[in-house]
């Protein structure tokens, strides 16, 4: 089972590049993002973030993918997709699949434009609903992140 034990292990690698990323621009950048003064200057400073990192999540997210489906079936743990004691499973595959509609469908075609319109008009009110929406999705990530970890090793997390 050495390709299982490499598909974990790539598959944990993507996960802290993308939830790691998320920590980042939530704990690190929009504060800097909040404390420039000029709309442009934040436009322009979220702008350099967003188009360094977005190819970065989408790559990290697609090997998630790729990585966790390949466990699921050369493992065969359909069957845990039945059980509350594996909600954790499902949780996995709905921050999985909130954060991949986001990058690949939302950003692109709805949230880039919104935000510059925005951002020029009221740069205060967007980035702070940015930002919570962030802390949101990265606790989100983060208890996922646990109960996977935790649930993965045994730890039964339902009553």
């Amino acid at each position: 089972m050495d390709d299982v034990a490499i598909a974990r292990a790539i598959h944990v690698l993507a996960v802290i590049v993308w939830i790691g990323g998320v920590a980042m621009v939530t704990t690190v950048i929009f504060p800097l993002i909040r404390r420039t003064h000029a709309a442009k200057e934040r436009l322009r400073l979220f702008e350099s973030v967003e188009r360094r990192f977005i190819w970065q999540a989408r790559i990290a997210t697609l090997l998630v993918a790729a990585s966790g489906f390949y466990m699921i079936q050369r493992m065969n743990l359909w069957d845990r997709f039945r059980s509350a004691a594996f909600w954790w499973m499902h949780a996995m595959i709905g921050v999985w699949a909130i954060f991949t509609v986001i990058l690949f469908i939302a950003e692109p075609l709805i949230i880039h434009e919104w935000v510059q319109r925005r951002a020029l008009k009221s740069a205060d009110a967007t980035f702070a609903l940015l930002h919570r929406l962030h802390w949101i999705l990265l606790l989100l990530g983060l208890v996922t992140a646990f109960a996977a970890v935790a649930g993965s090793y045994g730890m039964v997390l339902v009553p």
